[in-house]
């Protein structure tokens, strides 16, 4: 079979979280100007979590944010660790991701596309702008997200 089974059944549901999903986006890269591009593809994985698995414990505004935050903090700490060659910049992002992943985990904050964020940052190196379009961002994903709960459904 081509199509998810639960398509037909479903189809509104599918149309309709696409779609506010690709508006949400929209507005949140119109906003942000695209200025801050290391961010754009986690929060674009994070609009997939919580408009194709709303439900999902990694779509809750807790692990959202907080899981961002840590990728945010771990990223910009380790970027700022001294890495000229190549082989101490693979360390200094590895530990960036790996740090990261063991704070969401201890501090059951789990959000995958976060480490992304941690990657980005300790590449990119943090700057105040980029982190407040990733608090926007995941401000206003999470309430939107709070807002349509009622109305969005589990699509995987």
């Amino acid at each position: 079979m081509i199509f998810d089974e639960k398509f037909r059944a479903n189809w509104k549901h599918y149309s309709f979280q696409s779609f506010l999903a690709t508006l949400v986006l929209f507005i949140i890269l119109i906003v942000l100007k695209l200025q801050n591009a290391v961010i754009t593809a986690s929060i674009g994985a994070t609009a997939f979590i919580i408009f194709a698995m709303p439900d999902n414990i990694t779509a809750s505004p807790r692990n959202v944010i907080g899981g961002h935050a840590l990728g945010l903090f771990f990223g910009a700490l380790c970027a700022l660790i001294p890495h000229t060659l190549w082989v101490q910049s693979a360390l200094v992002y590895s530990m960036a991701v790996g740090l990261s992943i063991f704070a969401m985990v201890v501090l059951d904050m789990e959000h995958p596309p976060a480490a992304g964020t941690a990657l980005g940052m300790a590449i990119s190196g943090a700057t105040w702008s980029v982190a407040g379009a990733l608090i926007f961002s995941t401000i206003t994903l999470s309430l939107i997200h709070k807002i349509f709960l009622g109305r969005l459904k589990n699509l995987v």
